[in-house]
């Protein structure tokens, strides 16, 4: 699987919401586009993610 231009293995069968916490992503601050789709925060925990899926990954954070 490739995260954000890097190439990863997965160990094992994830959702996306279990990549994201193990990846200690806080899922109200991100936006996933998975193989160039974006993913609604609603599908995380039923997206099941593959090695041949290629993820982006944007955090957003507060300033001003």
């Amino acid at each position: 699987m490739k995260v954000n231009g890097k190439q990863i293995k997965l160990a094992k069968s994830l959702s996306l919401k279990e990549y994201l916490e193990q990846e200690n992503y806080v899922l109200l601050h991100v936006a996933v586009e998975r193989n160039g789709q974006i993913i609604p925060r609603a599908d995380f925990v039923n997206t099941m993610l593959t090695d041949d899926d290629k993820l982006e990954i944007v955090s957003f954070v507060g300033g001003g």
